[in-house]
């Protein structure tokens, strides 16, 4: 009798209420580069140059041309133009 008793006590408990939460985070979208794309000059400033292009086994920029990291992205640009001519992503 107290096994059927200690059964009996567990469907008299109130039912446990979990609450969930929910974080929602929010993503930077970043730009898609594309080939031909002209850079403006506000954002060519925004950019890092790479000097040490061997360092991220780049191939030497061309003369008027170098090398710019956008975030994670590599672009070789056109010095006096802003022209993107390549794009390597995330090295």
């Amino acid at each position: 009798m107290i096994a059927s008793q200690a059964s009996a006590d567990d469907f008299r408990r109130p039912p446990v209420v979990v609450q969930k939460k929910v974080i929602v985070k929010e993503t930077f979208v970043r730009p898609h580069w594309n080939k031909g794309y002209r850079v403006n000059a506000r954002k060519r400033r925004q950019f890092r140059d790479v000097n040490d292009y061997r360092r991220y086994r780049l191939a030497p920029p061309p003369r008027g041309y170098r090398w710019v990291r956008a975030d994670n992205d590599f672009l070789l640009t056109g010095v006096t133009s802003g022209v993107i001519s390549s794009i390597i992503v995330g090295r």
